[in-house]
């Protein structure tokens, strides 16, 4: 997400209506709900967590050690824990 100058697509009016309860601070506006995506949706993050969780799966199953897996993948063993407990999709 980029920062867009308030002053570039706010009417005038609304501007300073807005410099009355913050003036000089950033502030988010969020999307409308019928326009939310959900997280991961615009990039491949999702996906290479999943096939890595799945890599994660099966050398637990070929017998790898849950401390071996958190120092592989710089992850908790909580971490790996829980991506153990998983369903595989």
């Amino acid at each position: 997400m980029r920062y867009i100058k308030a002053e570039e697509i706010l009417p005038r009016k609304l501007l300073v209506e807005i410099q009355q309860y913050v003036d000089g601070a950033y502030i988010y506006i969020p999307r409308k709900p019928e326009n939310k995506r959900g997280w991961g949706n615009s990039t491949t993050y999702r996906a290479e967590l999943a096939q890595r969780n799945r890599a994660i799966r099966a050398e637990h199953r070929s017998g790898a050690r849950t401390a071996a897996l958190a120092e592989k993948y710089h992850l908790s063993e909580k971490s790996i824990g829980r991506i153990l407990r998983e369903k595989d999709e």
